[in-house]
């Protein structure tokens, strides 16, 4: 139990830190509960494989990815932006949003950027906690 909690741990703080690094080099700065944020995502979207079958097309592991990710901005934005009124995002200039705080152009960013984490959360497993080794089928390949 305290492996698998270190474990996750690690993940959450690696995808925080280089989430962190990523709106930093983007926008030039960051809001430590972007750490958070970005933990929970990347540690959400590396639970893909431990739901889906390995076999399962890498675009649609590509797709719940960048949905998760939506989601968990969408429950955050609320609670960090509306609620805490802590303002630190508002997509409301952008096309198709949700309260300003989700939207279409982002979640297909979203989608391609899971596609990268998906792949370093398998092998960080891999390397790290003797997981198994990662493997994957593409649609091109079908």
């Amino acid at each position: 139990m305290i492996k698998k909690f270190l474990k996750y741990l690690i993940l959450f703080i690696f995808g925080g830190i280089v989430y962190n690094l990523i709106e930093i080099t983007y926008r030039g700065y960051t809001h430590w509960s972007m750490f958070i944020v970005g933990g929970l995502c990347f540690v959400m979207v590396g639970l893909i494989n431990d739901i889906m079958p390995w076999d399962i097309l890498f675009e649609v592991q590509m797709l719940f990815g960048g949905l998760t990710i939506t989601l968990v901005e969408y429950i955050s934005g609320v609670i960090i932006n509306i609620w805490l009124g802590m303002n630190v995002w508002n997509y409301s200039d952008m096309p198709m949003n949700i309260q300003g705080q989700i939207c279409i152009p982002f979640t297909v960013i979203w989608i391609i950027i899971s596609g990268v984490i998906i792949v370093v959360d398998d092998y960080l497993r891999y390397k790290l906690f003797n997981e198994e080794k990662p493997r994957y089928t593409w649609l091109c390949k079908k």
